[in-house]
């Protein structure tokens, strides 16, 4: 129920996960997944909507599988629960994190085309480019699925911003599984990535293949040749939005600048910005100057003021 501000708020829809990615602990320490009933997240939602919270995050360790636990005494899915959360008045922002590559269905897809308050921004974890890798990790999808599924995501929502999750080192990776990822970031073209250097888990399968473990330095020279690309290509994409004018929502004084303000658009882009708007307000910015992590603009309102 934590809310760092109060037009914006995080959602638990469910808890724990069943999946059995080997370098991840969650699963044993969270237990299976549980899913809240629709009914009760849609009523919290409609609290925090009365309550002046304006952007929901719905928030589950693998967000996109929520409901299918509650069968059969409910039959519902993902994208449902997207509809219903998109007809609660007083929201005009839904995102939700983090969803599985393996559970991102046409019905989920379906509903942030359709949805007006489902935001144009999915963080999708690739975590290898290298199909074998990602068999090591137990991440049930391979190189060619991913691809496909963010073809699908684009075909459906064509302004989506696409943001990741990546591991560089696993155990056994050899240069060309490494370099496969970096075709991968290089196709795709990510907005964003958060990006680690495999560190072992007590207790989990990976931690098992010592005789495996990329050596430290290897490592952190493939992340930092990862990051070149994975920015490149993030500062072209943000240029789409150079010259376009967004809606941004305001969190509050930008943390370079103390004379400008600080937001997001919807696709999850941090926008700095002159302008006389208060948090929690949501202002038309120009888009100036873009790089790989934010925009640049001017408040639109500000601009024919002052032209």
């Amino acid at each position: 129920m934590h809310r760092e501000r109060r037009f914006q708020a995080w959602v638990q829809v469910s808890m724990g996960c069943n999946s059995v990615c080997s370098y991840c602990i969650v699963p044993a320490v969270r237990g299976r997944e549980v899913s809240r009933r629709p009914g009760e997240i849609v009523a919290e939602v409609t609290r925090l909507a009365a309550d002046g919270v304006r952007e929901i995050t719905l928030l589950g360790q693998n967000v996109n599988s929520w409901g299918r636990d509650l069968l059969p005494a409910v039959k519902t899915e993902f994208g449902e629960l997207l509809r219903a959360c998109d007809g609660v008045e007083g929201v005009e922002r839904i995102r939700f994190t983090s969803p599985h590559p393996k559970d991102f269905r046409r019905e989920v897809i379906a509903a942030m085309a359709e949805c007006d308050a489902v935001c144009e921004h999915a963080h999708l974890p690739l975590q290898s480019g290298s199909t074998r890798i990602l068999k090591a990790m137990r991440r049930t999808y391979g190189r060619e699925r991913y691809l496909k599924l963010v073809d699908d995501l684009r075909a459906g929502i064509p302004d989506l911003a696409l943001t990741t999750d990546i591991i560089v080192g696993f155990p056994g990776e050899t240069e060309d599984e490494f370099v496969e990822t970096l075709e991968v970031v290089e196709e795709v073209g990510f907005d964003g990535a958060f990006t680690f250097v495999y560190s072992p888990r007590r207790d989990t399968e990976a931690a098992g293949f010592s005789d495996e473990f990329v050596d430290h330095e290897v490592a952190v020279e493939r992340m930092q040749r990862l990051v070149a690309v994975v920015q490149r290509r993030a500062r072209e994409r943000a240029q789409r939005f150079v010259g376009r004018t967004l809606d941004v929502l305001v969190e509050g004084t930008s943390r370079t600048d103390p004379s400008k303000l600080r937001g997001r658009i919807r696709h999850n882009k941090v926008v700095n910005f002159e302008g006389v708007a208060r948090p929690g307000e949501i202002v038309p910015v120009e888009i100036s100057a873009a790089t790989s992590q934010t925009l640049a603009g001017e408040e639109v309102l500000l601009a024919r003021a002052t032209g």
